[in-house]
């Protein structure tokens, strides 16, 4: 049976980890901490939110344990490197230069699975802790607090940083799914 959420929880934790090997062994533990729970499992929620829950938190454990075992990158350094120029997106009065292209149909887009890799492509162009800040903001649902904690920033490199991720999904989204390059007819 939960052998069946084997490809949706690699994925995840492919765009949490973007490690192939680590993320089939969060996949794995995952699996095992839900076999050996399956007793506590109620059923209020279904079987894949459950797992997806156990996966968060093994992802989390991986972000914690590499952060105690290596030097960090300068978070500064990798702000100010690997971004794309945001500023020629707003006008001088801080206003949109251009307008973000129209979702059309955001929940069609949302299912449709080559909108999810496409997503995973341009999340994986960015700066690897900025991607990671992005995905424990918007895929984990951690508090900034939290983030910052984790990631061991201050709460204006957290915001910095959420923001560089979102102008970056916009460009690329814009860029390889939205302009029609990608897009499923």
């Amino acid at each position: 049976m939960l052998e069946e959420y084997r490809p949706y929880l690699l994925r995840y934790a492919l765009l949490q980890l973007r490690d192939h090997a680590l993320a089939e062994d969060a996949v794995q533990e995952t699996l095992l901490a839900a076999l050996e729970s399956r007793a506590k499992f109620s059923g209020k929620s279904s079987a894949k939110t459950w797992l997806t829950g156990i996966l968060k938190h093994k992802v989390l454990d991986i972000f914690r344990k590499q952060a105690k075992e290596s030097k960090q990158v300068s978070l500064e350094a990798e702000l100010e490197s690997g971004t794309a120029d945001f500023d020629s997106l707003f006008q001088p009065d801080g206003h949109w230069a251009t307008w973000p292209q129209s979702w059309a149909d955001p929940v069609k887009n949302l299912e449709n699975r080559r909108f999810w890799e496409i997503f995973e492509i341009c999340a994986k162009l960015m700066p690897v802790n900025i991607a990671r800040v992005f995905m424990m903001r918007e895929f984990l649902g951690l508090s900034a607090e939290e983030i910052c904690k984790e990631m061991q920033i201050t709460a204006t490199n957290c915001w910095v940083m959420l923001y560089r991720a979102r102008m970056s999904l916009r460009l690329c989204l814009e860029h390889n799914w939205f302009g029609g390059k990608f897009e499923e007819s």
